[in-house]
């Protein structure tokens, strides 16, 4: 797969209104096209977001702060919107969330893949590929992976000029949404079917529908 690394400057934004508000399904639409952004060590690594997952708690039973549950891994979603949420998924893959919601209200939009954009060297080091293929970050764990996110990330805000991760302001392209059921929830009994999976239609950088 031929890419030429993306020469759109990666700048930070303010913390977004819809980031704020009550509607997690509309924030979940409205990340793609974003970027995801790290720096470490002087490498910074990136990619547009392409799929979403939207969780909203308390009602929701998929959600890990279901009927407002908090353990120590979940109370950073009762914190400000616009931090980052990282759990340890499986004991093997870091999954990357970002924290959505009036204040104390632990909604979370899950990052499932990215289109990498810079940084590609980078990124498939990490993942110890030689060739860039869709699976260097079709996947939640994976594009952790690739961009060096960790569970220590857990909290960190997105929307500050000193972290090393964080939200940049996408081009205004016009895509197509697709949305299907979330996947690995077969718990959440009514909750199983909500169409709330996003994906940029046709991108190669999706995984496929449930």
């Amino acid at each position: 797969m031929q890419v030429t690394e993306d020469k759109i400057p990666l700048s930070r934004q303010r913390l977004p209104r819809y980031l704020q508000g009550d509607d997690v399904v509309t924030a979940a639409q409205k990340l793609l096209g974003q970027y995801l952004v790290t720096e470490f060590n002087g490498k910074i690594t990136a990619g547009r977001i392409v799929e979403t997952e939207a969780y909203r708690a308390p009602e929701d039973k998929a959600s890990h702060a279901y009927n407002y549950r908090r353990t120590a891994r979940t109370e950073v979603m009762f914190g400000p919107s616009g931090n980052a949420y990282v759990y340890l998924c499986y004991g093997i893959h870091h999954l990357f969330n970002i924290i959505c919601g009036p204040p104390g209200t632990p909604h979370a939009v899950l990052i499932r893949a990215i289109e990498p954009t810079h940084g590609l060297k980078t990124m498939m080091d990490r993942r110890k590929m030689t060739k860039l293929k869709p699976q260097l970050t079709a996947g939640p764990g994976v594009l952790s992976r690739a961009l060096g996110i960790t569970k220590e990330l857990s909290g960190v805000p997105l929307f500050n000029k000193e972290s090393m991760i964080w939200i940049g302001k996408g081009e205004r392209t016009s895509f197509q949404i697709h949305s299907s059921p979330r996947v690995g929830i077969d718990y959440a009994g009514e909750w199983v079917d909500k169409p709330w999976r996003f994906r940029i239609k046709g991108n190669p950088y999706t995984s496929p529908a449930k």
